[in-house]
Protein backbone atom coordinates (compact mmCIF):
# COMPACT_ATOMS: atom_id res chain seq x y z
CA UNK A 1 0.00 0.00 0.00
CA UNK A 2 0.75 3.23 -0.69
CA UNK A 3 1.45 6.59 2.14
CA UNK A 4 -1.57 8.50 2.46
CA UNK A 5 -0.12 10.56 5.48
CA UNK A 6 -2.71 8.87 7.30
CA UNK A 7 -2.46 10.66 11.07
CA UNK A 8 -2.82 7.26 12.83
CA UNK A 9 -0.12 8.40 15.47
CA UNK A 10 -1.21 11.92 15.90
CA UNK A 11 -3.33 14.15 14.17
CA UNK A 12 -2.41 17.62 15.21
CA UNK A 13 -4.09 21.35 13.96
CA UNK A 14 -2.61 24.39 14.24
CA UNK A 15 -4.30 27.82 13.25
CA UNK A 16 -1.77 29.90 10.99
CA UNK A 17 -1.85 32.90 9.16
CA UNK A 18 -4.47 32.70 5.89
CA UNK A 19 -2.07 33.90 3.29
CA UNK A 20 1.11 32.19 4.31
CA UNK A 21 2.19 28.73 3.00
CA UNK A 22 5.55 28.45 4.85
CA UNK A 23 3.64 26.91 8.34
CA UNK A 24 2.38 23.97 6.49
CA UNK A 25 5.63 23.94 4.35
CA UNK A 26 7.83 23.21 7.17
CA UNK A 27 5.42 20.89 9.53
CA UNK A 28 5.20 18.25 6.40
CA UNK A 29 8.86 18.21 6.05
CA UNK A 30 9.57 18.00 9.39
CA UNK A 31 6.40 15.22 10.89
CA UNK A 32 7.24 12.00 11.26
CA UNK A 33 5.29 9.20 9.57
CA UNK A 34 1.94 8.47 11.06
CA UNK A 35 1.79 12.26 11.86
CA UNK A 36 -0.98 14.04 9.97
CA UNK A 37 -1.24 18.20 9.71
CA UNK A 38 -4.17 19.47 9.47
CA UNK A 39 -4.31 23.96 9.10
CA UNK A 40 -7.24 26.18 10.11
CA UNK A 41 -6.36 29.89 8.82
CA UNK A 42 -6.82 33.42 10.35
CA UNK A 43 -6.79 36.57 8.92
CA UNK A 44 -7.15 38.51 11.97
CA UNK A 45 -4.37 41.22 12.91
CA UNK A 46 -2.05 40.10 15.81
CA UNK A 47 -3.14 39.14 18.42
CA UNK A 48 -5.76 37.08 17.41
CA UNK A 49 -8.13 37.14 20.49
CA UNK A 50 -8.49 40.22 22.64
CA UNK A 51 -8.02 41.31 25.81
CA UNK A 52 -10.97 42.31 27.64
CA UNK A 53 -11.01 45.89 29.96
CA UNK A 54 -9.34 44.28 32.64
CA UNK A 55 -7.27 42.10 31.20
CA UNK A 56 -9.02 39.19 33.19
CA UNK A 57 -10.14 37.43 29.87
CA UNK A 58 -9.56 37.19 26.14
CA UNK A 59 -12.09 37.38 23.55
CA UNK A 60 -11.17 34.77 20.07
CA UNK A 61 -11.34 36.19 17.08
CA UNK A 62 -14.10 35.29 14.09
CA UNK A 63 -11.76 32.77 12.29
CA UNK A 64 -10.60 31.75 15.60
CA UNK A 65 -13.53 30.44 16.85
CA UNK A 66 -14.72 29.25 13.60
CA UNK A 67 -11.60 27.03 12.55
CA UNK A 68 -11.48 25.47 16.69
CA UNK A 69 -15.27 24.54 16.29
CA UNK A 70 -14.48 22.94 13.00
CA UNK A 71 -11.32 21.17 14.84
CA UNK A 72 -13.34 20.04 17.61
CA UNK A 73 -15.39 17.19 15.58
CA UNK A 74 -11.74 16.29 14.04
CA UNK A 75 -10.29 13.54 16.85
CA UNK A 76 -7.24 15.88 17.14
CA UNK A 77 -4.66 15.03 19.16
CA UNK A 78 -3.37 18.49 19.99
CA UNK A 79 -4.07 22.24 18.48
CA UNK A 80 -1.44 24.70 18.84
CA UNK A 81 -1.85 28.85 17.81
CA UNK A 82 0.61 29.20 15.19
CA UNK A 83 1.38 32.74 15.53
CA UNK A 84 4.43 33.91 17.22
CA UNK A 85 3.26 37.82 16.90
CA UNK A 86 0.23 36.90 18.84
CA UNK A 87 1.65 35.43 21.75
CA UNK A 88 4.30 38.42 22.08
CA UNK A 89 1.82 41.23 21.44
CA UNK A 90 -0.86 39.95 23.62
CA UNK A 91 1.66 39.74 26.03
CA UNK A 92 2.38 38.18 29.83
CA UNK A 93 -0.89 35.51 30.74
CA UNK A 94 -2.36 35.88 26.95
CA UNK A 95 -1.38 32.57 26.29
CA UNK A 96 -2.74 31.09 28.88
CA UNK A 97 -5.86 33.45 28.61
CA UNK A 98 -6.77 31.89 24.56
CA UNK A 99 -6.27 28.31 25.78
CA UNK A 100 -9.20 28.82 28.45
CA UNK A 101 -10.95 30.61 25.70
CA UNK A 102 -10.75 27.46 23.43
CA UNK A 103 -11.03 24.93 25.68
CA UNK A 104 -14.80 25.17 25.99
CA UNK A 105 -15.11 24.90 22.08
CA UNK A 106 -12.41 22.36 21.08
CA UNK A 107 -13.25 20.45 23.76
CA UNK A 108 -11.02 18.32 26.00
CA UNK A 109 -10.08 15.77 23.95
CA UNK A 110 -6.88 17.81 22.28
CA UNK A 111 -3.68 19.57 24.17
CA UNK A 112 -4.16 23.24 23.39
CA UNK A 113 -1.24 25.29 23.33
CA UNK A 114 0.25 28.40 21.54
CA UNK A 115 3.78 29.27 20.12
CA UNK A 116 4.75 31.65 22.10
CA UNK A 117 4.77 28.62 24.75
CA UNK A 118 5.80 25.96 22.18
CA UNK A 119 9.18 28.13 22.06
CA UNK A 120 9.37 28.45 25.83
CA UNK A 121 8.93 24.53 25.95
CA UNK A 122 11.42 24.24 23.33
CA UNK A 123 14.47 26.84 24.94
CA UNK A 124 13.97 25.05 28.62
CA UNK A 125 13.88 21.71 27.34
CA UNK A 126 17.40 22.77 25.57
CA UNK A 127 18.77 24.28 28.30
CA UNK A 128 18.78 27.75 26.82
CA UNK A 129 18.52 30.80 28.99
CA UNK A 130 20.05 33.55 26.76
CA UNK A 131 19.05 32.82 23.39
CA UNK A 132 19.79 35.25 20.44
CA UNK A 133 16.03 36.14 19.31
CA UNK A 134 15.81 36.55 15.15
CA UNK A 135 12.86 37.81 13.73
CA UNK A 136 11.05 38.00 10.29
CA UNK A 137 11.55 41.81 8.86
CA UNK A 138 7.91 42.42 8.32
CA UNK A 139 7.67 42.41 12.29
CA UNK A 140 7.21 46.74 12.67
CA UNK A 141 9.12 48.20 15.29
CA UNK A 142 6.53 47.70 17.73
CA UNK A 143 6.39 43.88 17.28
CA UNK A 144 10.15 43.61 17.81
CA UNK A 145 10.06 45.07 20.83
CA UNK A 146 7.47 43.10 22.55
CA UNK A 147 9.45 40.25 21.28
CA UNK A 148 11.67 40.87 23.37
CA UNK A 149 9.49 41.64 26.31
CA UNK A 150 7.53 38.94 25.67
CA UNK A 151 10.33 36.42 26.26
CA UNK A 152 12.11 38.92 29.14
CA UNK A 153 9.28 38.54 31.11
CA UNK A 154 9.47 34.54 30.51
CA UNK A 155 12.83 34.46 32.10
CA UNK A 156 14.30 33.88 29.02
CA UNK A 157 15.56 37.32 28.36
CA UNK A 158 17.77 37.25 24.89
CA UNK A 159 21.35 38.27 24.22
CA UNK A 160 20.69 40.15 21.71
CA UNK A 161 18.15 40.47 18.94
CA UNK A 162 18.08 41.02 15.39
CA UNK A 163 15.40 41.66 12.59
CA UNK A 164 16.50 40.24 9.29
CA UNK A 165 17.66 42.14 6.56
CA UNK A 166 15.72 41.12 3.67
CA UNK A 167 18.21 42.67 0.65
CA UNK A 168 18.14 45.72 -1.57
CA UNK A 169 15.13 44.73 -3.42
CA UNK A 170 13.50 44.66 -0.12
CA UNK A 171 14.71 47.05 2.69
CA UNK A 172 13.65 50.11 1.48
CA UNK A 173 10.48 48.96 2.20
CA UNK A 174 8.45 49.37 5.05
CA UNK A 175 7.75 45.45 7.54
CA UNK A 176 4.08 46.14 7.11
CA UNK A 177 4.75 46.88 2.99
CA UNK A 178 7.02 43.40 2.63
CA UNK A 179 4.27 40.51 2.36
CA UNK A 180 1.86 42.41 0.20
CA UNK A 181 4.80 42.88 -2.27
CA UNK A 182 5.44 39.35 -2.11
CA UNK A 183 8.36 39.08 0.23
CA UNK A 184 6.63 36.16 1.89
CA UNK A 185 7.05 34.00 -1.25
CA UNK A 186 10.55 35.57 -2.29
CA UNK A 187 12.74 34.27 0.64
CA UNK A 188 15.96 32.26 0.84
CA UNK A 189 17.48 30.62 3.50
CA UNK A 190 21.23 31.24 2.80
CA UNK A 191 20.97 34.72 3.37
CA UNK A 192 19.04 34.17 6.64
CA UNK A 193 22.19 31.38 7.80
CA UNK A 194 25.01 34.04 6.83
CA UNK A 195 23.58 36.68 9.01
CA UNK A 196 22.49 34.28 11.61
CA UNK A 197 25.75 32.79 11.92
CA UNK A 198 27.60 36.47 11.55
CA UNK A 199 25.77 38.15 14.29
CA UNK A 200 24.88 35.92 17.16
CA UNK A 201 26.55 37.38 20.28
CA UNK A 202 29.07 34.78 21.97
CA UNK A 203 26.86 35.11 25.47
CA UNK A 204 24.16 33.75 23.69
CA UNK A 205 23.59 30.21 24.56
CA UNK A 206 21.23 29.33 21.59
CA UNK A 207 18.98 30.77 18.89
CA UNK A 208 15.40 31.77 18.86
CA UNK A 209 14.23 31.84 14.74
CA UNK A 210 10.43 33.64 15.75
CA UNK A 211 7.65 33.49 13.26
CA UNK A 212 5.86 30.72 11.74
CA UNK A 213 5.78 32.12 8.05
CA UNK A 214 9.78 32.50 8.36
CA UNK A 215 10.90 29.84 6.26
CA UNK A 216 14.30 28.53 7.80
CA UNK A 217 13.81 24.64 8.50
CA UNK A 218 16.37 23.55 6.30
CA UNK A 219 19.51 25.64 8.28
CA UNK A 220 18.63 24.82 11.61
CA UNK A 221 20.84 21.93 11.54
CA UNK A 222 23.64 23.77 9.77
CA UNK A 223 23.66 26.46 12.22
CA UNK A 224 23.81 24.07 15.46
CA UNK A 225 27.05 22.71 13.74
CA UNK A 226 28.57 25.97 13.17
CA UNK A 227 27.65 27.65 16.32
CA UNK A 228 27.95 24.84 18.56
CA UNK A 229 24.53 26.00 20.14
CA UNK A 230 20.91 24.54 20.09
CA UNK A 231 18.72 26.40 17.14
CA UNK A 232 15.27 26.65 17.98
CA UNK A 233 12.58 28.11 15.27
CA UNK A 234 9.02 29.05 15.77
CA UNK A 235 7.51 26.00 13.90
CA UNK A 236 9.85 23.50 15.02
CA UNK A 237 9.06 24.07 18.57
CA UNK A 238 5.21 23.86 17.80
CA UNK A 239 5.77 20.66 16.67
CA UNK A 240 7.96 19.31 18.58
CA UNK A 241 5.57 20.40 21.53
CA UNK A 242 2.50 18.76 19.95
CA UNK A 243 4.41 15.69 19.09
CA UNK A 244 5.82 14.83 22.63
CA UNK A 245 2.33 15.87 24.27
CA UNK A 246 0.70 13.35 22.31
CA UNK A 247 3.38 10.73 23.43
CA UNK A 248 4.71 10.41 20.10
CA UNK A 249 8.40 10.38 20.72
CA UNK A 250 10.07 9.65 17.18
CA UNK A 251 13.36 11.22 16.63
CA UNK A 252 13.62 13.41 13.73
CA UNK A 253 16.82 14.10 11.85
CA UNK A 254 18.16 16.96 9.97
CA UNK A 255 16.13 19.43 11.68
CA UNK A 256 17.76 20.53 14.70
CA UNK A 257 18.20 19.01 17.95
CA UNK A 258 15.07 19.83 19.11
CA UNK A 259 13.35 17.26 17.40
CA UNK A 260 15.64 14.63 19.13
CA UNK A 261 15.33 15.50 22.12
Amino acid sequence: MSNDNWGWRARIGMFIVGNEAVPEAEWWAMAPAGVSVHAARVTARAPWARWNADRSAVALDDDLARGAKQFAAMKLSAVTVGHSSSSMMGGTGWDDATIEALKPVVGAGPFLTTNGLDTQAALRALHVRRPFLVLPPWYNDETVTAGVRYYEEAGLGPAGHHRYDPGRKWRDLAPNELVPQGAGFAQEVEPLYVQIRGLCPPDADGVLIAGTGFRCVAILDALEQDLGRPVVSANQASLWHCLRTAGVRTGVEGYGSLLRV
